[in-house]
């Protein structure tokens, strides 16, 4: 137990890098625990809300013919923040979601971070309140926005900021604004300042949206073959596994110990932690790893970190260190997949997923074992 407590401590236990805030706060008073978007099948995304979200995409040129950039991850990434997806919630077949989500009270009393007053628009009708306002829906809108841009994007005829679809399709009508080009980063920031004008929420929102547009993406393989497809293929089937502190080995997901740094138990997670899942997909090309991830630096061929990421080849292992240079402070280890992609168990509270090499802080060189 001595030996899989040292190994954990030394495996992903950094908190995420400056690529998405730590802080995700819901206007529902709810606090998600941060962190990385799930893998290219994107895991942390129940079918119908990505439904919603493609399906907006489809609809929003209609009302913002100008509106150009649009993508599924820039709404998944504003409904990740504002409502973890509705996860928790029921979401029926034309997309209604119960039980309905309700922010705070906009009362000026401080709760959730209000500290204005915001008097009632819509009578109740869609926050459920007469005495005041309080934003609604997955996409957390207050009542007397979505009466500006709210339309019907399940074909009912009505348009309910409760309803997956018609809140899909309102924040894009909401962000295209009069026609943005959401290709152009400056204009993106522009738009998710206009939804929350925050610099925080828009660094946080914008980390959301890269990790799903990497996850949106799986890595081509037509130029990869022998041990370095069967390694990066081993990973890639491994997607939407649980992160597990302290599992996984070379013979596949097992369950972990307790605890991470931040109090999370693997005790009961069937699944990987970021050195556990290297020795699998390792052991799978016939090549035996130790399972500290600051142990795996010394395998192979060191690539230095002075070199950037450019010297990186698919099946190569990527690395993170609280000091890079130093491989004792190694924290994090992935699966180099190419075009700037790894695959990774993150952190606790995730699952193995497609990520980009720079979603994490430190960046401390690779090693190349095939």
């Amino acid at each position: 137990m001595v030996a899989l407590l040292m190994f954990a401590a030394v495996c992903c236990a950094a908190p995420v890098g400056n690529a998405i805030s730590a802080y995700v706060a819901l206007k529902t008073g709810v606090l998600d625990d941060g962190g990385i978007a799930e893998g290219s099948s994107a895991a942390d995304i129940p079918p119908r809300m990505l439904a919603a979200y493609k399906k907006a995409v489809q609809q929003v040129g209609k009302y913002v013919p100008k509106c150009e950039g649009m993508r599924w991850p820039i709404l998944a990434g504003i409904a990740k923040v504002e409502s973890n997806h509705a996860i928790g919630r029921n979401i029926t077949v034309n997309g209604d979601i119960r039980p309905k989500i309700y922010g705070v009270l906009l009362n000026g009393s401080g709760q959730g971070g209000n500290t204005t007053v915001v008097p009632d628009t819509d009578g109740g009708k869609w926050d459920g309140t007469s005495r005041g306002e309080r934003a609604v829906g997955p996409f957390q809108f207050l009542p007397s926005t979505w009466e500006s841009i709210g339309e019907d994007g399940n074909g009912d005829k009505v348009a309910d900021p409760h309803n997956a679809d018609d809140a899909a399709l309102g924040a894009a009508i909401y962000l295209c604004g009069n026609g943005r080009d959401l290709t152009k980063r400056a204009q993106l920031k522009a738009a998710i300042l206009q939804y929350n004008h925050s610099n925080e929420y828009v660094a946080n929102v914008l980390g959301w949206i890269d990790q799903y547009t990497a996850a949106a993406k799986d890595p081509d393989l037509k130029k990869v073959s022998g041990k370095v497809r069967t390694v990066i293929a081993a990973a890639l089937s491994q997607r939407g596994v649980p992160y597990s502190w302290g599992g996984g080995n070379a013979q596949g997901p097992s369950y972990g110990i307790c605890c991470s740094p931040s109090g999370k138990s693997g005790a009961t997670i069937k699944g990987y932690d970021c050195s556990g899942l290297t020795t699998y997909v390792y052991a799978k090309a016939g090549v035996s790893l130790p399972r500290t991830a600051a142990a795996q630096a010394g395998v192979g061929q060191r690539i230095p970190f002075s070199l950037g990421t450019g010297a990186l080849k698919p099946g190569d292992l990527v690395f993170y260190a609280y000091a890079p240079g130093r491989d004792s402070t190694i924290y994090h280890v992935g699966v180099y997949a190419g075009s700037g992609q790894m695959i990774d168990a993150a952190r606790p509270g995730t699952a193995v997923r497609l990520d980009p090499v720079n979603a994490m802080s430190g960046y401390a060189g690779g090693a190349r074992l095939l």
